[in-house]
């Protein structure tokens, strides 16, 4: 099973990621990653903790250098042209980055100030921005005042900023409660069918994953499936998404289950 390269016009493909290996040391991260994603769909990246999907994401975003193999964003390549490949990318990682002490438009208004958009234009997509994520009445708020599930809004808003056409988001939802994690699942797909960007969502939770979706699985730094569901509950000869991540992760069904908050 193989993602297709291009958008299915002969369009360039969002993002593709060829024979890719990276290693700590003698420690093996990745092992000859490849896979390919098209513009405008929803594609989940899924493997347990320690699958390699934060170093894969520190690759393509050039937090670490691409050693072995190669990526592209729309056809650039972010090892040989960085600038062109990095400003059709936004990113939202694990962890937290907002500035607690300053507000939400100072934290989104500096961001904009790096990616050289005036005050003007920026005051504008701050404010599309966040009506789009559900959070025009935080504008003034300090970010510490907001709970996990807003700040994850406020990030995705951020990423957004300079009007990328490929989005990475990696475990958005961690440490979320159900309802803030279904929220930020909608948003994301909202943008995708409206806004017709790209994006590669990184999760070991099997119920974030719809019918409809596109498919990466990792395990111990390996691509072990990619296409859509259909294609890789099929190939495992499971009955369900839930059952054939279970089978290519190594794990029992109650160990999936027990790895859902």
């Amino acid at each position: 099973m193989q993602h297709v390269k291009t958008d299915g016009h002969g369009g360039v493909a969002a993002l593709e990621v060829a024979a890719v290996s990276y290693s700590y040391g003698s420690k093996r991260a990745l092992s000859d990653v490849s896979f390919a994603i098209a513009p405008a769909t929803f594609t989940v990246l899924l493997g347990l903790n320690g699958a390699g999907k934060t170093t894969l994401f520190s690759l393509i975003s050039r937090l670490y250098n691409t050693r072995d193999g190669s990526i592209r964003i729309f056809g650039h390549d972010v090892a040989r042209a960085s600038g062109e490949a990095l400003k059709r990318l936004g990113i939202v990682f694990q962890a937290r980055t907002l500035d607690l002490d300053l507000s939400v438009y100072q934290n989104l208004s500096y961001h904009a100030s790096l990616h050289g958009i005036g005050a003007r234009e920026a005051r504008e997509r701050i404010e599309d921005l966040l009506q789009q994520v559900g959070m025009s009445d935080r504008l003034h708020d300090k970010a510490r005042s907001l709970s996990g599930g807003q700040m994850r809004r406020i990030e995705i808003a951020r990423a957004m900023l300079h009007r990328p056409p490929l989005l990475l988001l990696d475990e958005a939802t961690v440490g979320l409660d159900i309802q803030s994690r279904a929220g930020i699942l909608a948003t994301i797909r909202k943008l995708v069918a409206t806004e017709g960007i790209g994006v590669l969502w990184a999760t070991h939770l099997i119920d974030e994953v719809e019918d409809s979706d596109h498919v990466l699985v990792l395990r111990e730094g390996r691509l072990v499936a990619a296409g859509n569901v259909v294609e890789v509950v099929r190939a495992t000869g499971m009955n369900t998404i839930r059952e054939a991540f279970s089978r290519l992760s190594g794990l029992d069904d109650q160990q999936i289950t027990d790895m859902q908050p």
